[in-house]
């Protein structure tokens, strides 16, 4: 996955948050059992390089890290679902999809 950063700590959140502010950042949210999952993930990675030219990637092993999952919904109040992308500019939440709404051309053209 050479666009995507891995995302496996709290921690990580803040800088996330931080760097929201300089460019939009792309939480994606994988239950690695769900076939509907790898079917979002694998949209997302066909135009992986054109959606990082608008935004950083992140990736996050839900089954895995569920405590970061449920800070970022916590956080950001998306409420929790699986699979789910959520795009975090300035600090706050101003996207979010989950399951066949997980679309990247939808996602590029709102950054547009």
């Amino acid at each position: 996955m050479k666009f995507w950063n891995i995302l496996s700590t709290i921690e990580q959140l803040t800088e996330i948050e931080k760097n929201s502010f300089l460019k939009p950042q792309l939480l994606f949210k994988h239950s690695t059992r769900c076939s509907i999952s790898d079917l979002a993930l694998n949209r997302l990675r066909r135009e992986e390089e054109k959606l990082s030219t608008k935004v950083d990637l992140y990736y996050l092993d839900l089954i895995r890290y569920r405590d970061i999952s449920n800070e970022i919904a916590a956080r950001y109040k998306v409420e929790h679902e699986s699979p789910q992308v959520i795009v975090l500019s300035n600090g706050k939440a101003i996207y979010h999809a989950s399951h066949h709404m997980i679309l990247p051309d939808t996602i590029i053209t709102m950054l547009n």
